[in-house]
């Protein structure tokens, strides 16, 4: 495999983009720091702030002295309301879609429910609609929007711009989703797996913000995976890492659609969990279920959600179901930890709504106490802050990481 080269204009970008990202990440933060965290010379990150601020990317504000005492240093954010993204998230049974600002800040949050097997051409015009309608609510203006990201099931072909063959959707094989979506809304569009949007998004503005290696956990109809590692996106050799919910965890488990057996997302997705208290129900469930009651009336009553809401409340049955639902995904959490090394693992998706501490205290006990690595620091675990809304703002983050965050694929030569 050849060794690309770069060249001058492309370092130049570069390093706007770590400037950049420096004064992104920071709550505020001074031209002399920002030299000392990227060992840019002050003359260069003078002029590239300059432009910054000429381009109204950046704002100045106040000034601060540092420890040391000395002449006041001029504080940079980011100006927040200079651009705006469009993100949209396709799940199987939901289309979800906001704008955020330029801090990864949603403006709003609109949802619409959907079927995994309407046709493609239907879906896209819904999302179109549901687009414009965002749009329109949040009356941000037409030359603010950087983009629109989609965050759909993987796998994808981002280098076709299609979705592949989701088994989770009917008639979805390799579907130009990318040209259409963006014929259909008059935006660039950019695609990716939901996982790896989701992890974008705790990048910009979540629990990944400042760390420079963590796996995500995006718990949905399905489980996927999104990782970060020094700093950059993962992709891996077909642009589609992290697929965490096919870590096979019962050899002798359930067989999955992939064509493994155990894996974990047939183990602990929403079906799975809803079909594994029924079973416990009807075999005989403690006196003190209040899932037993609504079970013995109407079976239907027993869905995921109202499963969420009884093992958050301490039910026997749903928090026993519900916590081993989290020991399988501990077990690819400790995986991860020793085959990555990982600085810290994040969980979320609208999956875990309600009983994200059971998972992350389930988790964070095994990495504690299994992983190889334990003895040199332990690996953290946090759920996500962006919640139910991490695939959706990731997909809008999508578009401001790739318009704005320093990438080493951009310095490679074409």
């Amino acid at each position: 495999m050849r060794q690309a080269g770069t060249n001058l204009p492309k370092v130049g970008r570069y390093n706007r983009a770590v400037v950049l990202d420096q004064i992104q990440l920071a709550d505020g933060i001074s031209r002399v720091e920002i030299a000392q965290h990227t060992g840019l010379t002050p003359q260069s990150v003078s002029g590239i702030v300059r432009r910054l601020l000429d381009e109204g990317i950046v704002r100045e504000d106040g000034a601060s002295r540092g420890f040391s005492g000395g002449k006041p240093r001029t504080t940079l954010r980011l100006n927040a309301e200079a651009g705006s993204a469009v993100g949209l998230h396709y799940d199987p049974v939901e289309l979800s879609c906001t704008v955020v600002d330029l801090l990864g800040r949603p403006l709003v949050v609109k949802r619409r429910p959907t079927h995994p097997g309407t046709d493609p051409a239907e879906v896209v015009k819904s999302m179109a609609e549901l687009v414009a309608d965002v749009l329109a609510e949040t009356g941000v203006a037409r030359d603010k929007i950087l983009g629109l990201g989609l965050a759909t099931p993987g796998p994808v072909d981002l280098k076709q711009g299609t979705i592949v063959g989701a088994p989770q959707l009917a008639h979805w094989t390799r579907v130009p989703v990318q040209l259409m979506l963006s014929e259909a809304t008059g935006l660039p569009v950019t695609l990716d797996n939901d996982a790896t949007a989701a992890a974008v998004g705790e990048r910009w503005s979540g629990a990944g913000r400042g760390v420079a290696d963590f796996a995500y956990f995006f718990f949905g109809t399905g489980i996927g995976g999104g990782l970060i590692l020094n700093n950059q996106v993962y992709r891996g050799g077909s642009l589609n890492a992290g697929e965490f919910g096919h870590s096979s965890v019962l050899p002798d488990g359930p067989e999955c659609y992939c064509g493994n057996r155990g894996c974990l997302e047939r183990l602990v997705n929403p079906t799975a969990i809803v079909a594994e208290v029924h079973r416990r129900l009807a075999a005989g469930p403690p006196a003190d279920s209040v899932l037993a009651r609504a079970f013995a009336q109407d079976p239907d009553t027993v869905d995921h959600a109202a499963i969420r809401v009884a093992a958050a409340a301490g039910d026997p049955v749903a928090a026993a179901v519900v916590d081993e639902a989290a020991e399988h995904v501990a077990s690819v959490a400790v995986n991860i930890a020793n085959f990555i090394d990982v600085d810290l693992i994040v969980l979320g998706g609208h999956g875990i709504q309600g009983v994200e501490s059971r998972y992350v205290d389930v988790v964070a006990a095994a990495l504690a106490s299994r992983p190889l690595s334990r003895h040199i620091r332990v690996v953290g675990v946090e759920a996500s802050p962006l919640g139910t809304d991490a695939a959706v703002v990731g997909s809008a983050a999508l578009v401001l990481h790739a318009t704005y965050s320093p990438q080493l694929s951009a310095l490679l030569a074409e």
